[in-house]
């Protein structure tokens, strides 16, 4: 029995076959090229020939409508506002909440770092912003803190907060001091 290959088998080059466009009679396009030349030629010889001057149109007079009757129309109505000259003589009213004096006072914490460099650097921007802190290490732990306060009221502290949000300078926490 003769050795076939049968991984060669049905993989022969594959013959790509043109699609032919359909082919056009030449006799057609010339066609065409004759109506078009022929409706040009004829638009000229058109546009060459004075036309005649058309008929005069009679003039027909129209006529005149009728005026209509104006509407009147009425004043306008006076104006009742007079906050303009009450308003700078009001006085509002506020009842502030009172606040507690706690007996704990509130400290903020605005970053805890690895090296004395960096709470230096943090303890510098605050600076910047008009505040004073401080820089705290326990004993027994390798953290620096960047510490801001006492306040007496949480509000104080919360002010401050905000001033040092809005010149990037986060995270920053509130809370009580228990050291």
């Amino acid at each position: 029995m003769a050795k076939k290959d049968y991984v060669t088998r049905g993989r022969g080059t594959k013959k790509t076959t043109k699609k032919q466009a359909p082919r056009r009679k030449p006799w057609r396009s010339g066609l065409l090229a004759i109506l078009l030349v022929g409706g040009f030629v004829y638009g000229l010889y058109l546009l060459s020939n004075d036309p005649e001057p058309p008929a005069p149109v009679p003039v027909v007079s129209k006529p005149t409508p009728k005026p209509k009757p104006t509407k009147v129309i009425p004043p306008p109505p006076e104006e009742k506002w007079d906050y303009v000259e009450t308003l700078p003589s009001r006085e509002i009213k506020v009842q502030a909440k009172e606040q507690t004096v706690s007996k704990i006072p509130y400290v903020m914490q605005c970053g805890a770092y690895k090296t004395s460099a960096q709470a230096e650097a943090r303890k510098l921007d605050i600076a910047f912003q008009g505040l004073s802190s401080e820089i705290r290490k326990k004993e027994g732990s390798s953290w620096y803190r960047v510490i801001l306060g006492p306040y007496k009221f949480k509000r104080d502290a919360e002010r401050a907060r905000h001033k040092l949000q809005r010149a990037k300078i986060e995270p920053c926490a509130i809370w009580k001091d228990t050291d």
